[in-house]
């Protein structure tokens, strides 16, 4: 069965039928899922820094061609950190495996820009304010991914939803806008495009696919959790994150909010463990990510179901009720 098209420049920019992007997931942009959403029409993301190794992201992104022949993206996230992982290096992979799409997040990309330019790579970059969006197109990218208050892990520090961040966001910059946090289903779509947005970014949706690489047990979570489940953590140390909630999560916000400092939640927070839960499946191993969207999560269907029903919703919605209620 067909589905209907909804069209922006930016599905004409990137190559892609469906103006819908599932960003980079730390452990979960692995090539079963980005595949499948390549398939589906939409434009799906690796996530570089999963792969432990820049020799190991080449072999995902082989593995990811092996099993589709529609456009992919790579995700690399540049965070601050006492060893920092080889950026560089993987850039370079990126770019040597010839990627044409590619999504920066984390700190300022310009480092970086220049050898994508080069190399004809298309730059996403993802942010959480006006400012960091109107620097990054100055600085060349050719989108922006505007990330709400509402969204999983780094909301930043100014507390803007969607609702406000993405009409302010878009009276301000002339390259295409991706809408990102709070996004599920058609009505989002709808709701992104009359804001000023041209596409909408997912990931919480994704992680609740059958394609999705994580345990069923975090699957059935997120279709029973509702919206006020989830966890604002670091908001003392000015690094907010939104993860779900949980013991640990729990935890993490009473020890600071009793005056710890990073230190102090180290072993709590630690990477290894949230990797563990999406593996094992036991949901209070560790923190895990999610989105207040995880409130309209009803299902786990698979990524072409998904992305289809969507771009069908969306579309019924723009030919109907809305259509109706002009006079």
């Amino acid at each position: 069965m067909g589905h209907e098209s909804i069209r922006t420049r930016f599905c004409d920019m990137f190559g892609v039928d469906h103006p819908i992007v599932q960003g980079g997931m730390q452990w979960v942009g692995r090539a079963e899922l980005v595949a499948a959403v390549a398939e589906a029409g939409a434009l799906g993301f690796l996530t570089a820094l999963t792969q432990p190794t820049p020799e190991d992201l080449v072999r995902e992104i082989t593995r990811c061609r092996e099993l589709t022949d529609r456009p992919f993206g790579v995700n690399l996230t540049i965070l601050p950190s006492i060893n920092p992982p080889p950026y560089a290096e993987y850039r370079d992979a990126i770019i040597d495996s010839g990627i044409r799409v590619v999504e920066t997040a984390g700190f300022n990309p310009a480092e970086h820009l220049p050898a994508f330019q080069r190399a004809g790579v298309k730059v996403l970059h993802k942010c959480t304010s006006v400012r960091h969006a109107l620097k990054a197109e100055a600085l060349g990218v050719d989108a922006v991914s505007i990330d709400g208050f509402e969204c999983a892990g780094h909301p930043g520090e100014d507390d803007i939803p969607g609702l406000v961040l993405i009409p302010a966001a878009a009276d301000r910059l002339q390259i295409p806008i991706v809408a990102s946090g709070g996004f599920a289903d058609g009505r989002g779509l709808v709701a992104a495009l009359a804001l000023g947005a041209d596409g909408i970014n997912m990931g919480t949706r994704f992680l609740a696919t059958a394609e999705a690489p994580v345990h069923e047990n975090v699957k059935s979570r997120l279709v029973e959790a509702d919206e006020r489940q989830t966890e604002l953590i670091f908001r003392s140390l000015r690094n907010t994150a939104r993860v779900a909630r949980n013991i640990v999560s729990e935890e993490v916000v009473a020890t600071l909010a009793a005056g710890g400092d990073f230190e102090s939640v180290r072993e709590l927070v630690a990477g290894a463990r949230g990797r563990k839960v999406f593996e094992v499946g036991d949901l209070d191993l560790g923190i895990w990510t999610a989105g207040m969207v995880q409130g309209l999560i009803q299902d786990v269907p698979t990524v072409a179901q998904l992305v289809g029903r969507i771009v069908d919703e969306a579309a019924s919605l723009l030919r109907g009720r809305l259509a109706e209620v002009i006079r």
